[in-house]
């Protein structure tokens, strides 16, 4: 059945956009090396990335809508894995802005496109999938450092590292290609091409992924700020607290299809939301940095299946095609992730890192009593 060989490619481009994304964070301190850059000057730089994503994921419905997802991802994916090798070897920061900016560009128009893939072939199969599709993603945010970092032990030269995680993701897109649901099959309204203001309900959904992702990106930038600051934990210990998010996050949207299908979609953004909340209270109550990464595990058990489910819930809204829904709510959520640690930065600044912990507890709370409301 071509659905069901649609559903497993699909999985592999999630796995794909997971590994060509995380291969480029073991990179970064060969880039501030080789560019001689302060860490003010890295930050800088940085936002090049993230601009060239936020930027393109508004404009991606036009490329959804002309071309289809198939065709989109893979343009796009080629593009994103052709740049990997370059961000190793360019030696001058506006040539490596350039190319970060395209990259993050490349990057958010896959992420948009594969979404909207994977809601097509989850209309078709007529179940809950979306939390396998981004189960993948976030395993490969976990295997990208890793494989990146076992090439450079070998040890090889980081060019010839990033380039043959480069080759397998071109072969990755090639072979999977082909499988991928051709436009007319996707969920569409031609009616509703292009760029036009959201509706309120494409707007709630994209406030309520900017929290989600807020909760996220704050585990990233700033758990191990807190290990360090409020527990005074030693420096080779100081990534424990993202690693026991991600693992747990890795597995609960790996098993989340079965969990929706059980109890329901609103149930598990309820209940997860709540159990987020509660696993960041326990994190900024704890007296022992072990019962703070329990909390943080509880992070990512909790907010693990509430993007896929919230992605899932913007392709079935009413007179808005998916490939129009989908790059608005996407947006508002990434803004969350790459704005979110800056604004986390700016609380704890003015008051602390606990506080600033607790408002996120406070805005998961929001997202679990909100919810009810709209579904």
């Amino acid at each position: 059945m071509h659905v069901l060989k649609a559903r497993r490619a699909t999985l592999f481009i999630f796995l794909v956009c997971g590994l060509g994304i995380a291969t480029w964070a073991p990179l970064v301190p060969f880039a501030k090396e080789r560019l001689a850059l302060n860490e003010a000057q890295l930050g800088l730089l940085l936002l090049s990335l993230g601009a060239g994503a936020l930027i393109m994921l508004p404009l991606s419905s036009i490329f959804l809508h002309r071309y289809g997802s198939r065709n989109v991802i893979l343009v796009a994916g080629l593009l994103m894995a052709l740049l990997l090798p370059t961000l190793v070897v360019l030696a001058h920061p506006m040539a490596m802005g350039a190319a970060l900016f395209f990259f993050g560009a490349s990057m958010a128009t896959v992420d948009v496109a594969m979404n909207v893939q994977a809601l097509s072939v989850e209309k078709q199969l007529q179940k809950p999938i979306m939390s396998s599709f981004h189960g993948l993603y976030s395993l490969g945010g976990i295997l990208g450092p890793l494989v990146m970092a076992g090439l450079l032990k070998v040890p090889l030269s980081p060019l010839l590292a990033a380039s043959l995680v480069s080759l397998s993701l071109v072969i990755l897109l090639f072979t999977q290609y082909k499988a991928l649901l051709p436009a007319m099959e996707e969920v569409r309204n031609e009616s509703s091409a292009g760029l036009s203001w959201p509706s309120g309900p494409v707007l709630f959904l994209g406030l309520m992924c900017f929290i989600a992702f807020l909760a996220e990106g704050s585990i990233l930038d700033w758990s191990g700020v807190f290990l360090r600051d409020v527990h005074h934990v030693d420096s080779p210990l100081l990534g424990l607290g993202y690693a026991a998010f991600s693992v747990a996050m890795t597995i609960m949207r790996l098993v989340g299809d079965g969990l929706t299908q059980k109890l329901k979609a609103q149930t598990l953004v309820k209940g997860g939301a709540l159990l987020a909340s509660a696993g960041f209270g326990l994190v900024i109550l704890s007296p022992w940095y072990e019962l703070s990464l329990v909390g943080f595990t509880l992070v990512g058990l909790g907010a693990a299946n509430i993007v896929p489910i919230f992605f899932s819930a913007s392709g079935q809204l009413p007179n808005t095609s998916a490939a129009q829904a989908l790059p608005i709510v996407t947006t508002i959520g990434y803004a969350g992730q790459l704005a979110g640690p800056a604004l986390i930065g700016l609380v704890a600044e003015l008051t602390s890192l606990p506080i600033a912990f607790a408002g996120i507890a406070a805005l998961l709370l929001l997202v679990s009593l909100s919810y009810r409301t709209f579904h």
